[in-house]
Parts: C-alpha cells; sequence; structure tokens
C-alpha cells in the first residue's frame, strides 16, 4: 500500500483573493495536511464564503485553465471556461507545492454541467416519460460524453497535478438534476429514484446487450410514477434494489458496467498524462449532506443508486473516496469499513469528513471521527471539505484532528 496524504479541498478563487501563498501557510503548514485539493473544474452553485472577499460567491460550470486544443478539436462538447482561466493559476499553485513538499490534486467535475446539457439537451438523461429534464446530469452511457470526461480528465492531468479527483463520474439523481427544483407531489423514495432513471438510446442499448428488458423497464417505472403523479399515495420505503420490479431491478444494475468501464477508461487516459485517478463516490454525501445524521443502508450498500459498484470501481482506479458525512463517528468508521472490505488492497481508499456544520460542532468530535475513518480496516487517507466554505476557527479544528494519526 503506497502512502497516502491528508488534503483539503479549496476553490481557485480562495487562493485568487487570499493569495496562493497565505492559503498554503494555512493548509500545507498551520493545519498539518500534505495535499491541497483544488476544483480545476466545477459546477454551478451559491456559496456563503465566510473569509472571502465576497461573502456570497455565485460560481459558474467550467474549467480554471485554457482547453486543450489537441483534446477537445474533435469533440462536440467543449467546457466552458471560467473567467480568469487565462491566469493560469493551478500551475502557480502546483509550483508553489512542489516548493513546500506538498502535493496538489485537481477536482474535477464531470458530468454535472448544466451549460452543457442546457446547450445539448440531447447528451443528458432521459426519464422514463422521455423528458430531457435533468440538464444538469450528463448521460455517461452517451458517447460523446464518455468522449468528453476523457478530454477532460487528461486536460486536468496535464496541469501537473498528482491526482484528478473525479465527482460526478456516474449517474445523476432525480434530486439534483437542476437549481430551484419543485414538486407539489409527495414523491416516495422509489418514485423518485424511478424519475432519475435514465433510458436514452445508449443506456437502453447497454441494457439489452446485457440481456435486460429496457422496454419493460421502461414501462414498469413509467406505471409506478404515473400513478403517483395521478394521485395515489406513494410506495412505502424504504428504497432497495431487490424490491424493485424484476425487470427495473435487471436494468438498474446494468448501469454499473457503464460506470465502470468509464471509469476504467478515464483512469487510463489520466495515467497516460502521468497522473492517477481518484473516484469521488457521492453517495455519502446524498444520504448526509442536510443535517448529518444518514440513515439506513450504509453508503457502500447504496452506491447502485448511482449507477456504481464500489468494488468494480475500486478494481480499475488506483484511489477511492467516500464522502462521510456524519455526526456520528460509528457511522463514518462503518462506512469507511464497508468500502474498505470491498475495494482492492492497492487501492487507496480517503474518507472525507466536514470538519463544521452540520456535521461536526467540536474539536473533539473531528478527531474522534478522523481516528474512526483511519482504525483497523479503515481509509488510507482523511481528506477536509472546505477551505472557502467555513470559518477559520472551523479550520482551526483539523491540526488536532490529524495529530493522532
Amino acid at each position: 500500500m503506497q502512502t497516502s496524504v491528508h488534503s483539503l479541498y479549496a476553490f481557485v478563487e480562495d487562493l485568487r483573493a487570499e493569495g496562493v501563498g497565505p492559503v498554503l501557510d494555512r493548509v500545507l503548514g498551520a493545519y498539518g495536511c500534505d495535499t491541497l485539493t483544488v476544483a480545476a473544474a466545477y459546477h454551478r452553485a451559491r456559496d456563503v464564503t465566510p473569509h472571502g472577499p465576497a461573502r456570497v460567491t455565485l460560481r459558474r460550470d467550467g474549467i480554471h485553465f485554457p482547453p486543450p486544443a489537441d483534446l477537445f478539436a474533435d469533440g462536440r462538447l467543449t467546457p466552458p471556461v471560467q473567467a480568469g482561466a487565462e491566469r493560469e493559476t493551478l500551475r502557480e499553485v502546483r509550483l508553489r507545492t512542489a516548493e513546500r513538499g506538498g502535493a496538489l490534486h485537481g477536482w474535477t467535475v464531470f458530468l454535472h454541467n448544466t451549460t452543457l446539457g442546457l446547450t445539448h439537451p440531447e447528451v443528458t438523461q432521459e426519464n422514463c416519460f422521455g423528458d430531457r429534464a435533468a440538464p444538469a446530469d450528463l448521460c455517461p452511457a452517451h458517447p460523446d460524453v464518455r468522449a468528453y470526461a476523457v478530454a477532460l480528465a487528461r486536460s486536468v492531468a496535464r496541469q501537473g497535478v498528482d491526482a484528478v479527483v473525479a465527482e460526478s463520474l456516474h449517474y445523476g439523481a432525480f434530486g439534483h438534476g437542476y437549481h430551484h427544483e419543485r414538486s407539489f407531489v409527495p414523491l416516495g423514495p422509489v418514485e423518485e429514484f424511478l424519475l432519475g432513471l435514465c433510458f436514452c438510446p445508449h443506456c437502453a442499448r447497454r441494457a439489452e446487450e446485457q440481456g435486460a428488458d429496457a422496454a419493460g423497464a421502461r414501462a414498469d417505472a413509467v406505471r409506478l410514477t404515473a400513478r403517483v403523479l395521478d394521485g395515489a399515495e406513494h410506495l412505502p420505503g424504504p428504497l432497495s434494489l431487490d424490491e424493485l420490479p424484476e425487470r427495473v431491478a435487471a436494468y438498474t444494475r446494468t448501469r454499473r458496467d457503464t460506470v465502470t468501464s468509464l471509469a476504467a477508461t478515464v483512469a487510463d487516459a489520466v495515467a497516460s498524462e502521468g497522473s492517477r485517478l481518484v473516484f469521488l463516490d457521492l453517495t455519502g454525501a446524498a444520504k448526509g449532506y442536510a443535517d448529518g445524521l444518514p440513515t439506513g443502508a450504509l453508503a457502500a450498500d447504496d452506491a447502485w443508486r448511482f449507477g456504481v459498484d464500489p468494488a468494480a470501481v475500486g478494481a480499475v482506479v488506483p484511489g477511492y473516496a467516500l464522502l462521510a458525512y456524519a455526526r456520528d463517528p460509528a457511522r463514518v468508521a462503518s462506512d469507511t469499513a464497508a468500502y474498505r472490505a470491498v475495494l482492492p488492497d492497492d487501492c487507496v481508499l480517503r474518507t472525507v469528513l466536514r470538519p463544521g456544520a452540520p456535521d461536526t460542532f467540536s474539536a473533539d468530535n473531528l478527531a474522534e471521527k478522523t481516528s474512526a475513518a483511519t482504525g483497523p480496516g479503515g481509509a488510507d487517507a482523511v481528506d477536509f471539505y472546505h477551505y472557502g466554505l467555513v470559518p477559520f476557527p472551523v479550520l482551526d479544528r483539523i491540526p488536532a484532528a490529524l495529530k493522532g494519526l
């Protein structure tokens, strides 16, 4: 097992606003981390930024560097470019982290891009009713999307990063497909999941090739969701793959091959540029993002909802990261151990913790969760989210949490 380092996530805007030197003084110095993980490609958001010059920051889709012409010249999808990309902040950060003996990871949002989805709706996920109603979610089965993911991965790797951290390199879910979403229909977990399933021609063909009845699965999804839209009560939860209708369950299982093969292709592309891929699994965020109180199955057991098979993905990528958004150290330990149990020994496992609300309310609690994540059968590294989104007193909890490791 290779030696792993501990990281703090940050935005390019944080570095520009506060200065690369001061940020690195804190991250690689005062906080005791060895790595800075910077958003090289990000998505639309509105963030409260407590120690930024703008106390509320509006973010857009796009990359923070000029796109290499050779990588995107032949593709239909080209990433939007962020304002100030010509300053090539990432290259400066690469030089400055290297001078301090630190590592740099390029955090990359792949298939969650509203700008591209609105411009090219035909590459987004298509629900059972035929609606292209999730512009933020590019379909991982679409050939143009897969080519885009490879080109984006290679372009970030070329920035000289030690690793490309891949966010949303899998299917999206219904509840996060656009901003300002509304539903006055009381959807249950089953109906919400079914509305997020993609039935585009590419997904259907891949499913049929694996022996699933794509048309039958779509009909079942329409039947179950339409009854609720027509005024019936939603089906009782919790959502379970084994309790879905047989044709829907079989169709859902085929999505895991789509995601695994995409992860393998992207990992190879990153390796060809001299870097390595870390697959970021968002299941833990889906379960605990709002309040840090995940319930039900462990994240590793629910990753199928996004088309992710942790064991299969872990076999084709050198690194895997989970978001342990939980208040309880025991839950953090259990979630981490569940991933470690199915990942290959040579796949480096990283657990991402939030040092502040809504998960963490004291330095002692963060230290307990850090120890829980890295105990026997646990993660190889702990990362913290996020430099620019929490006050400095919250970030000051990190050194004590890392001290005992």
